[in-house]
This record gives C-alpha cells, sequence and structure tokens, in this order.
C-alpha cells in the first residue's frame, strides 16, 4: 500500500503538487488520468522518491519513506520511453537491478527468463537494444520491473510512443502481467479509454490537485464535479448553461427537458458527445438545432462540432452522416444521460 497524506511539491514559489492524500492498494491499477502539466509525472516522481516534497508524508506499507532515497524504497520505475543500457544485452538489462542487489546467479537467471517468457523476449535475451524494435525494447524495460519483485511500480504513460498495434496488445496484457506479484501498480495516462481498458482504481489530475478516486467505471458514469468530467472524457464533454425552472430544464439556445430533485436556478449540463447524435435514439431525446463548424471522420465514427446558442457542442456517432459545414442540422440528446452542476462545478443530480 501507498498512502500520501497532505503531500505538496514546491519548484521554487510554483506548486506543482497541491495538498493531496491518497491511499493506492495493491491488487488492482491505479490509474493516473489528466492531460499534458496536470501533475501526473510530479506525483510518480514524489512517491518514487525521486522529487522531494515540500511537505506532507509518503507511507508505504505503513513505513514513512518520505525521506527515503529512491533505492531504499523498493520501486520500480517504467518511462514512456526506451529506457535501457545501449551496451548490455536484453539478458543483462534485465538482471541489472538484481545484480546491484546482490543476488545469487542462479536466481537471477530464473527471474530474467520468466519475466522474458511473459514478455515475449527469450529470442532476444542476446541482442542489444539497438536491434530491437521499438515495443521489444519496452518489453525489455517492462520484464526489468517485474523481475526486480518490487514493492511499488511506477508505469508513466509507458504505451505512449508504441504504435496503435502494439499499444492495443500491451494495454490488455498489463493487468495480467503485474496480477498476483504483491506490488502496488500506478499507471500514468492521459487518455481516458486507456484507463477504462485497464479498470481497477483512477485518480482524476487537474492542475496538480487529485479532483476525484475511486473505482473507475463509477467516476466515469458519476463524476463528483465538472472537473471530473471533463478530465474523464474525449472528445471533450459537452457542457451548456441551463435554467432550472417549475421542473423543467431550459438550454440558452432552445430545447428543454423535465428535471426532478434539483431547485429552481442557474446550473451547468454535461453531456458525452457519444450522447449527443444526428440522429433519435429513444421518444425521450430532446432536439437541439445547431450551425456546424467542423466535422471529423475517424474509422467508423463522425463527429460534428456546432454552435447552439452560446455554447459549442460536440456530436459523436458511428457511421459516416452528411454534414457540411456552415450549414444547420438536427442533432438529438437524451436527458437520461445528462449530469447537472452548479455554477461553482459541484455536482447537484
Amino acid at each position: 500500500m501507498i498512502e500520501l497524506q497532505d503531500a505538496t511539491k514546491r519548484v521554487g514559489n510554483v506548486i506543482h503538487i497541491k495538498p493531496t492524500s491518497l491511499t493506492l492498494q495493491i491488487g488492482h491499477f491505479n490509474v493516473l488520468l489528466g492531460a499534458t502539466g496536470s501533475g501526473k509525472t510530479s506525483l510518480i516522481k514524489m512517491m518514487a522518491g525521486l522529487d522531494p516534497i515540500a511537505s506532507g508524508k509518503v507511507l508505504m506499507d505503513g513505513q514513512d519513506v518520505t525521506r527515503l532515497n529512491t533505492q531504499k524504497r523498493q520501486i520500480s520505475l517504467v518511462h514512456q520511453f526506451f529506457v535501457n543500457y545501449p551496451h548490455m544485452t536484453v539478458f543483462d538489462n534485465i538482471a541489472s537491478p538484481l545484480r546491484v542487489a546482490g543476488m545469487a546467479n542462479s536466481e537471477v537467471e530464473g527471474r530474467v527468463e520468466e519475466a522474458a517468457d511473459l514478455l515475449q523476449l527469450r529470442p532476444m535475451l542476446h541482442r542489444r537494444p539497438h536491434e530491437l524494435s521499438g515495443g521489444q525494447q519496452q518489453r525489455t524495460a517492462l520484464a526489468r520491473a517485474i523481475a526486480k519483485e518490487s514493492r511499488a511500480v511506477f508505469l508513466d504513460e509507458p504505451l505512449a510512443n508504441l504504435d496503435y498495434k502494439l499499444r492495443e496488445e500491451l494495454r490488455e496484457q498489463l493487468p495480467d502481467l503485474f496480477a498476483g506479484r504483491g506490488a502496488v501498480v500506478v499507471y500514468a495516462t492521459s487518455e481516458p479509454e486507456e484507463a477504462l481498458l485497464l479498470g481497477g482504481y483512477t485518480a482524476l489530475m487537474e492542475d496538480g490537485r487529485v479532483t476525484q478516486f475511486g473505482p473507475t467505471a463509477d467516476i466515469y458514469r458519476n463524476p463528483d464535479n465538472i472537473a471530473a468530467a471533463r478530465v474523464f472524457s474525449d472528445p471533450p464533454i459537452n457542457v451548456a448553461h441551463i435554467t432550472v425552472s417549475g421542473a423543467q430544464a431550459q438550454l440558452e439556445g432552445g430545447g428543454g427537458w423535465p428535471v426532478v430533485d434539483i431547485t429552481d436556478g442557474e446550473y451547468m449540463v454535461a453531456v458525452r458527445p457519444h450522447r449527443v447524435t444526428p440522429f433519435r435514439t429513444s421518444d425521450a431525446d430532446v432536439e437541439l438545432t445547431g450551425r456546424v463548424i467542423v466535422t471529423e471522420l475517424s474509422g467508423s465514427d463522425s463527429s460534428a462540432h456546432f454552435q447552439h446558442g452560446d455554447d459549442a457542442w460536440v456530436s459523436l456517432a458511428a457511421g459516416v452522416h452528411p454534414y457540411q459545414v456552415g450549414e444547420d442540422h438536427s442533432f438529438y440528446l437524451n436527458p437520461a444521460h445528462c449530469r447537472y452542476f452548479s455554477q461553482d462545478g459541484k455536482r447537484v443530480a
């Protein structure tokens, strides 16, 4: 278990990590999800002992490791870049932390071969990094982390520089690779889809702060605040202003629907792009007419950015749709998929 107690990080007078309390457990992936610059890498470096904390504590299995160096914390770190020793073979790269620890040669060999088998590297054990593909180099770095049998493994966007096919393949394998190894696994990513695929628990990060932490699927369905809803959506979640009066919600640009348990007043409504479609999905759908600004075709999906009143909206739907930039088009949203927030961003329904 890793526990942060009001941990902060400063660089000069700038606060990079605001007071953060977080408990990360063994037995599942712990995902740090946030945009570039949100603080994911800074938080990992604090937990790993690579960067000092300004205040607060870091505990591992109940032990205060705040002032311990990285080596004494018994951790492994895998970056998005392929960090391997160029003059060593794959075998020696995987074995390097075991030899530094003074492990017997027989045990080193057994651990290296087990890790190599898990990551399909046995035929490459006598090659050097320059003889490997990018995917094989990253597999080597992952094998080193597995062979070390650390108390904590930090994976800092480890798949970011791989091609699509390799990313998909390794993403599926990672939970199984680390299952049952007794380590806290922390995985940083900027991709909401990746967090959902990995499952486990997710900490949403924005501007050096954890905005919400809990089971990944629960956070996706029920964000606590508008910041959490924005982090966990790609394309960006639609956010529009509404007025509630007499149990009826009304968009500024036109379109309304009944609501329950929300008092009269001004609110923000959030709905994900795939819940805004160019066709009806139910009798409860509300029609929005908007001027198409941008259209995109990605694989089998079509997206349209359109203006409805003063708000910019995005629709994401399967198939190819005949949008024309500059023309008005009808879109539909199902109010059942709406989430409601106060003007200061707190969830109300």
